[in-house]
């Protein structure tokens, strides 16, 4: 089975996001045979364009300020127009994580904006699958998942700390692999639809 390729394309403003990025490409890289790059996208080059072009996923990650992904983040997405126009990303994977400083903070709506930005380009959007966490009265908020989300990877850090709670980046891990899993499996059904 040939190598995976997967591009984180993020931004952070205050480092938190960044951090749940590199849990993300952790989590990727577990999976054997994975490579992973990271792009900034308030800062995209040439070279990071066409990174994303050749990938075989695209993790989005931003995080979420009053209540939808992070102006450059947008900018970005609007740029993205041009390989919309092309279908350059269509049957890619894809998936998402978010981070904001309250519990909920609006992060399923930046999730929601992150699918559906997928979905315009024709990718195949990867969900979670983690039951919740940190629901019962004898579950404890270092469960994965402790927030509940289920359509990508939500994370709540304090604003007066760079800090970013374990348990959301064990969450991020489990996602990175997930993609990761499902990017070989979907590798490997192209590969033999064609012979």
């Amino acid at each position: 089975m040939s190598d995976i390729s997967i591009v984180i394309a993020s931004h952070s403003g205050y480092g938190h996001t960044a951090q749940i990025a590199t849990a993300v490409a952790d989590g990727a890289r577990s999976i054997a045979g994975t490579h992973v790059h990271r792009v900034d996208v308030a800062s995209l080059s040439d070279a990071d364009w066409e990174l994303m072009d050749a990938a075989d996923a695209i993790i989005f990650g931003t995080p979420t300020y009053m209540g939808t992904a992070s102006g450059a983040f947008h900018a970005f997405a609007e740029a993205s127009s041009k390989r919309w126009m092309t279908r350059a990303w269509s049957d890619k994977l894809a998936a998402g994580f978010t981070n904001s400083g309250s519990m909920s903070g609006d992060k399923l709506h930046t999730l929601q904006y992150l699918s559906l930005l997928a979905a315009q380009h024709g990718m195949l959007w990867v969900s979670l699958n983690l039951l919740p966490g940190w629901n019962t009265t004898t579950s404890s908020p270092q469960d994965d998942n402790r927030l509940g989300f289920y359509l990508g990877a939500g994370a709540q850090s304090f604003n007066d700390t760079p800090a970013v709670h374990d348990a959301d980046l064990n969450t991020a891990r489990h996602l990175g692999r997930r993609v990761a899993e499902h990017t070989r499996i979907h590798r490997a059904g192209l590969a033999a639809a064609t012979h």
